[in-house]
């Protein structure tokens, strides 16, 4: 029988296995593996892996795999502490200069949660130091976007989300949708979040230990925006003085979403807010760009 391409030589590796695939009906499986088989065979090549090492790595992919279940996806992690995650995000939503940056979702997001009204407090368990969160909904015109659904989440003060801690925060704890009216305006009440660690005690972290990298995200309020028209956002805003700031594990900070955390101490204010006394004030726009011109 008449070889493909030729035998396999240390030399023609990449031609040889990319012509063998020739045949491959899907189209954009036939795009796809000859850049695959050529990334992999051209750092197997550099690093010069010796079999042990090639082993390792399979087994690494192994127990990545028995980590995985209905509750945790340790090749999302794993994605995530490598960049892929936040760089599949960039070439996803590449959107005119004026729009809101994104960044990706987390594992936390809960569907379902509570329709609030504008100005309610998300927290339910009064645990935390107080915060008020405000901005508008814009288009790249500048003009209020009105009828903006808003689904907010976070973690609480020492880190958590209310799903890590069934049980103790209420259900729906730091979590609600607002939505915006004919000004585009909207605000809520919360409590300051916290940094917290990635899930840690599996291969990705003892990945991250051995590669002198920590595994916390610095403290951050999530975000998905949509509205009628408009391609949905999600996204994040960070406070800008975490110890995490410029060392986020998965990569997920972007300068444009920092934002400004300002403690005030104004006695009058705190009681308008029902809040017992000094609160952080956060605020923060957001531009949302067109459906059709994002998909241009």
């Amino acid at each position: 029988m008449e070889h493909e391409y030729g035998y396999f030589t240390e030399t023609d590796s990449i031609d040889v296995v990319i012509a063998r695939n020739r045949v491959v009906g899907n189209e954009r499986l036939k795009e796809v593996m000859p850049v695959i088989i050529r990334k992999l065979h051209e750092a197997v090549k550099e690093i010069e892996s010796t079999q042990e090492e090639w082993l390792e790595a399979i087994l690494f992919l192994t127990r990545t795999g028995h980590m995985c279940d209905d509750w945790r996806q340790e090749f999302i992690l794993l994605s995530d502490v490598l960049g892929v995650s936040m760089l599949v995000d960039a070439i996803n939503n590449r959107t005119p200069g004026a729009a809101s940056e994104s960044t990706v979702l987390g594992p936390f997001h809960m569907k379902g949660a509570p329709l609030r009204e504008m100005g309610a407090n998300i927290c339910l368990d009064a645990k935390g130091e107080d915060m008020v969160v405000s901005g508008r909904i814009l288009d790249t015109a500048g003009h209020p976007v009105a009828d903006a659904l808003i689904d907010v989440w976070q973690a609480n003060d020492e880190g958590f989300y209310d799903v890590q801690q069934r049980g103790i925060q209420p259900e729906f704890n730091l979590r609600g949708v607002f939505r915006t009216g004919p000004d585009g305006r909207y605000w809520f009440r919360a409590v300051k979040p916290k940094f917290y660690p990635i899930p840690n005690d599996g291969p990705v972290g003892q990945l991250l230990e051995m590669l002198g990298r920590h595994p916390y995200r610095p403290a951050h309020l999530h975000y998905i925006l949509s509205a009628p028209g408009f391609a949905t956002l999600t996204t994040h805003v960070f406070d800008p003085d975490d110890p995490y700031i410029h060392s986020d594990a998965v990569f997920g900070v972007k300068e444009s979403l920092i934002a400004k955390f300002e403690l005030v101490r104004d006695a009058e204010r705190s009681k308008a807010l029902e809040f017992a006394g000094d609160f952080w004030d956060v605020k923060h726009d957001f531009v949302l760009v067109r459906a059709k011109d994002q998909a241009a």
